[in-house]
């Protein structure tokens, strides 16, 4: 009789899922060199730190405000990035500890 596989970790099928569209993977991996991809004049806030602002991330993939916020928000659902407000501002950055631990859930069950 055929073993039946467990169902797959919830957070990790979630991960992938937000990692499945080409733009929302180029943005996590422009925040993982904040300061490389991103102008640190005008931050109001250490990117590094605390996260590069929306707006910043906007004007460098040239989509709506909207769409940035939309691909944001679904990354952070995954728990791929954390959410900073500075002011009117919210700013992103990676969760590298989650990460991580995704990388390793991921290793270990395929």
């Amino acid at each position: 009789m055929a073993e039946t596989a467990p169902s797959p970790d919830p957070e990790l099928v979630d991960a992938l899922r937000a990692l499945a569209n080409p733009t929302r993977l180029q943005l996590l991996q422009w925040l993982r060199e904040p300061e490389r991809h991103f102008p640190l004049e005008g931050a109001i806030a250490d990117p590094v730190e605390v996260g590069v602002c929306v707006s910043h991330i906007q004007a460098k993939v040239g989509l709506a405000q909207s769409t940035v916020s939309a691909y944001m928000a679904e990354l952070q659902r995954a728990g791929l990035v954390r959410a900073t407000r500075v002011g009117k501002w919210t700013h992103y950055k990676r969760d590298e500890e989650r990460i991580a631990r995704l990388v390793d859930t991921l290793g270990r069950t395929l």
